[in-house]
């Protein structure tokens, strides 16, 4: 009766040792036909920054412009990834832009570009809490200087008003570092110029 009851032990362990795990894989695997999100990541990147850079360099219409990064003359920049994109979306009245140094207050939000679960682009970060209201969010406030370099680019050539939708290739923004915002990414930002004040 021993010898059964180890017998039986023994088969027990065995089939939870080497056939479940088995099974637990099988049914788990992904089918050929599943795109996981961020495959081919950086090329699709490239290929979306691309399409809205040319668009944005054949528009005959002040709703889009190009921009060159802060840290470059037109000279230097001769790839697309060397600028922003801005679509226009308001155009404020106050004078003047904010410079390298000077303290900014924004509203924003960041989003990656569309993709099979996030259409409208996966939002990763925003200064306002729920729905946007202009009279009640809080401006975000920080210095040009502390942000990516496409952002602060943008903030540059911002007048206090201004609404635009800015699009930041990956090397004017996170580049190929990955964290919670995965590498290679484009970055599209809604942002809005409150103030500004020199420090």
């Amino acid at each position: 009766m021993k010898k059964t009851t180890y017998q039986r032990i023994l088969m027990l362990a065995w089939a939870v040792l080497t056939v479940l795990p088995m099974a637990l894989l099988t049914s788990c695997s992904e089918s050929d036909e599943e795109i996981t999100e961020f495959d081919n990541w950086q090329e699709r990147n490239d290929s979306f920054f691309n399409e809205v850079y040319n668009r944005a360099k054949s528009s005959s219409t002040g709703e889009w412009k190009v921009i060159t990064q802060w840290s470059l003359n037109e000279e230097m920049a001769t790839k697309a990834e060397d600028h922003i994109v801005v679509q226009v979306l308001e155009s404020g009245t106050g004078s003047g832009c904010p410079i390298y140094t000077d303290s900014v207050y924004i509203h924003y939000s960041g989003r990656l570009m569309p993709s099979a679960s996030y259409p409208e682009g996966y939002e990763f970060d925003k200064s306002w809490s729920g729905s946007f209201n202009a009279a009640t969010s809080k401006p975000y406030s920080g210095t040009v200087n502390s942000f990516v370099d496409g952002f602060a680019t943008a903030l540059q050539h911002m007048h206090i008003g201004d609404h635009w939708k800015v699009y930041i290739p990956y090397r004017l923004g996170y580049g190929s570092s990955s964290g919670s915002i995965p590498a290679y990414s484009t970055l599209i930002f809604d942002l809005r110029l409150v103030g500004y004040r020199k420090p």
